[in-house]
């Protein structure tokens, strides 16, 4: 008995071990066997052999670790199943990675790359890929990236590269029970202008639409600024798009199923679930082509049929379209041909742009110019802009196919018609759509436009600098009593504030600058819209801050920071170059900074040790100098209630330059404080009198600074929690060390012993107290004991991830406003 109770003993034992071996790369001299895991080096990934659903197969496959439903984001041998569970992984003598079964002599699968190298190592990353590497240079000879099966991870490409011959496509699984390749395929289509398009077998099943600078035509819910950051590539050599996440803690992904539908869901750690909220088809007008040619799928009218007839055309068979069925589509109107006198276009508004397959680009042509061309071609049907922001031209010929409306987002799309059906629609799109009546114009004061064309354009050109002072007067004629006071104490030291030594920067300047807002010169994104990187007159590096029509933080926080800005001047504030408004755009142009913002080195775990103990003093010592200018050195006395660390940018040298002057308020000189209804700035970085009572003054920014300085002192985010058992933030966890004398443990860890201890001392009294914050950095003076912040947050929960104790979220984004409902 006691024989076979040590028998059973050692083959528990076995078993246990031989199911949680997990290493995290594999070499010539390691592999993988059925029952081994590797898991990437951050845990968020792991491979290893599964069988999916009830099937007794065995697959090598890449799933999330840790999230508690196992989902699978890759499979290698998916056409090439193992039988039973004698699979192993390993890397062969010429350097490639192999799945072999029983006597491991043929393989099933392998990366078969071109190598002759013992040499290399397959590894898995946190982002999903599973890598082989040539192991003395780490430079890449194969990547799982370049071979996805039915899922999308963050930065995973889909589309292709004609260089590489890379086709980058997402084919769904042939069943839950079998991950074959089946015959549902999401993939970029480069012919014509390219688009994103959903096929089931040959047959055209969803289309995304062009890409049109900010989303796919077809996918109005897709919002850069969301939880991505998007990059879209299209040049001769490579069409593609990757999906970053802003917030890497987030878990997404995008897969194609087999009953023909994509899907983007992120997984929700309180509930154990994948939630979704996004798919492709969700409407009858979403199948590719439901209303045939040259037509408009309408599913909003539910009075008549979905189907419409676009401008100038009529159903091709009219007993079809009465039994509502209009897969045959459109033809042009009877005795109805092109190129005749008269012609025009018609306006149809948020649209789906038709199949773009045929179609024709050109980024350098504007929207009037793209109107004239293809007027010009008999053959063209219909014209649109490039870039729904108003850049570049677009224009089919022939047939328009799968075009619908959208109740909100959409493109404008102007459809070609003649002279009669323009007289319908009430006006022409275009100066050329009456060409008949406008020569007869023209002949008839010829010699009068001849005889003053000298002197019109002397007055055309004094009228547009007379408008343009027009405009930036109407945009910025207002006093300093008023710099978004909207509760002010009007009269109290008002100078008035103007611009006149602004440069004012034309858009198409600003436009040729950033290479019309290319993604590639983006460099980020906030509440107020994005930034991008320019080289002004092909020399000087400029960040265009362009506001956003959707932005939270609109023309007063726009007026107020050019105005305020352009008064101040100092080593320690960033400068500004100039503005542009025109049309609706409305845009700050910088100095550039290259090393961006100071929270992207304290909260980045890498770039965090690039800042040594002179460099953070250096900063704090900078930011100082600036408030200080604000608050007493200037000729405004500036208060400017959004101070944090994204808002300090760092020049090549590490010199701090504070940013973001949309909420600044400015005082009388012999004000004191004042108080507002409309309280903003960020939560965390706000005085307590301020935050509860909207009582605002120089305090305000000194407690902010404070919060800021422990941030540097200790790599840490106020909003986060640090204490165990009571969820202190920041400024609590920092003061409950003080006061139990182990404040040394606050300092960030990356700094090792390299700081000098007094002087990181009287740096966290002055983070706890902040008052004299200038004297105090520039004096070796010993200082008293701190007494308690005024604004300690606690909260106490049970255990485990505070996220999931019910406490209220804190987060870092800038408030506009908040009033009382």
């Amino acid at each position: 008995m006691n024989q076979a109770k040590g028998s059973l003993t050692t083959s528990l034992l076995f078993l246990f071990f031989h199911f949680c071996i997990s290493i995290d790369t594999i070499t010539p001299t390691q592999f993988i066997k059925d029952g081994d895991i590797l898991v990437s080096k951050g845990e968020r990934f792991a491979l290893g052999f599964f069988s999916p659903g009830t099937s007794t197969r065995r697959y090598v496959g890449i799933w999330y670790n840790k999230v508690s439903e196992q989902t699978v984001v890759w499979v290698g041998n998916r056409d090439n199943p193992v039988n039973d569970a004698s699979g192993v992984l390993t890397i062969n003598s010429q350097g490639n990675l192999v799945l072999y079964e029983k006597n491991q002599t043929i393989p099933l699968w392998s990366t078969n790359f071109s190598t002759s190298t013992s040499n290399s190592m397959a590894q898995l990353q946190d982002s999903g890929n599973l890598v082989l590497l040539q192991r003395d240079t780490e430079r890449f000879l194969w990547q799982s990236f370049d071979y996805p099966t039915d899922t999308l991870l963050p930065n995973m490409k889909l589309g292709l590269n004609t260089r590489t011959g890379k086709n980058w496509v997402l084919t769904s699984w042939k069943s839950k029970d079998d991950p074959g390749t089946g015959d549902i395929v999401y993939r970029i289509d480069p012919s014509g202008v390219p688009q994103l398009f959903l096929y089931k077998g040959s047959v055209r099943w969803w289309r995304g639409g062009p890409w049109t600078g900010e989303r796919w035509s077809g996918v109005p819910e897709m919002t850069r600024n969301y939880i991505f950051n998007v990059s879209f590539v299209n040049n001769k050599g490579e069409v593609s798009i990757a999906y970053g996440l802003t917030n890497p803690s987030i878990v997404s992904r995008m897969m194609v199923n087999e009953s023909g539908n994509v899907q983007r869901a992120t997984w929700n750690q309180r509930d154990h679930r994948w939630i979704g909220f996004w798919s492709d088809t969700k409407e009858q007008c979403d199948n590719f082509g439901e209303c045939g040619a040259n037509s408009n799928c309408d599913p909003y009218d539910s009075d008549s049929f979905i189907c419409k007839c676009l401008p100038g055309f009529e159903p091709k068979s009219p007993r079809d379209w009465y039994l509502r069925d209009g897969s045959g589509g459109c033809i042009r109107k009877a005795g109805v041909s092109t190129c005749q006198s008269g012609e025009g276009f018609v306006k149809m508004e948020r649209v789906r742009v038709p199949d773009t397959t045929k179609a024709q680009a050109d980024m350098n042509l504007s929207l009037k110019v793209c109107e004239q061309e293809c007027l010009k071609n008999c053959s063209c049907t219909a014209y649109t802009s490039a870039d729904e922001r108003g850049f570049g031209c677009m224009r089919w010929y022939g047939d328009l196919v799968d075009t619908r409306t959208y109740s909100s987002v959409g493109q404008d799309i102007y459809v070609r018609v003649d002279a009669a059906e323009l007289a319908k629609y009430g006006k022409s799109k275009g100066p050329l759509a009456k060409k008949g009546v406008q020569a007869i114009m023209i002949v008839s004061i010829i010699a009068v436009t001849l005889f003053l064309l000298a002197f019109s354009a002397y007055c055309f050109v004094r009228r547009k600098r007379k408008a343009r002072d027009r405009r930036s007067k109407s945009l910025f004629n207002f006093t300093t009593s008023a710099t978004y006071l909207e509760d002010s104490q009007s009269g109290k030291g008002s100078d008035e504030v103007g611009i006149s030594d602004l440069p004012c920067f034309d858009l198409s300047t600003i436009a040729a600058a950033t290479d019309n807002f290319s993604d590639a010169n983006k460099l980020g994104e906030g509440g107020f819209g994005s930034v991008y990187k320019g080289l002004l007159y092909g020399e000087k590096e400029i960040a265009v801050k362009r506001l956003s029509k959707y932005s939270g933080q609109g023309n007063e926080e726009f007026k107020n920071e050019v105005t305020l800005i352009a008064k101040l001047q100092h080593r320690n504030l960033v400068r500004v170059l100039g503005y542009c408004i025109q049309e609706r755009e409305k845009m700050l142009i910088y100095e550039f900074l290259p090393n961006k913002s100071l929270d992207s080195f304290i909260f980045d775990e890498n770039k965090r040790s690039l800042l040594d103990w002179p460099t953070r003093h250096n900063i704090i010592c900078g930011i100082a100098r600036g408030i200080l200018y604000l608050h007493q050195d200037s000729r405004l006395r500036i208060i400017h209630r959004d101070l944090k660390a994204s808002n300090v940018l760092l020049d090549a040298s590490m010199n701090p330059k504070i940013s973001d002057f949309g909420m600044a308020r400015i005082f009388g000189g012999d004000q004191v404080e004042a108080n507002t209804n409309r309280v903003v700035g960020t939560y965390g970085y706000m005085s307590p009198e301020y935050a509860m009572q909207g009582l605002f003054s120089i305090k305000s920014d000194v407690y902010s600074f404070g919060v800021l300085l422990l941030e540097i002192i200790t790599g840490r985010k106020n909003s986060s929690y640090y204490d165990e058992s009571t969820s202190s933030n920041l400024v609590g966890y920092v003061w409950d060390l003080w006061r139990e004398g182990r404040s040394l443990e606050m300092v960030d860890l990356s700094l090792g012993d390299s700081y000098p201890e007094s002087e990181c001392k009287n740096l966290r009294w002055i983070g706890l107290q902040c008052k004299s914050v200038v004297f105090m950095l520039s004096n070796d003076t010993i200082l008293p004991s701190p007494k308690q912040p005024a604004f300690i947050m606690k909260r106490t929960y049970n255990s485990g991830d505070p996220s999931t104790s019910g406490a209220n979220s804190v987060n870092e984004v800038t408030v506009t406003m908040l009033e009382p409902r």
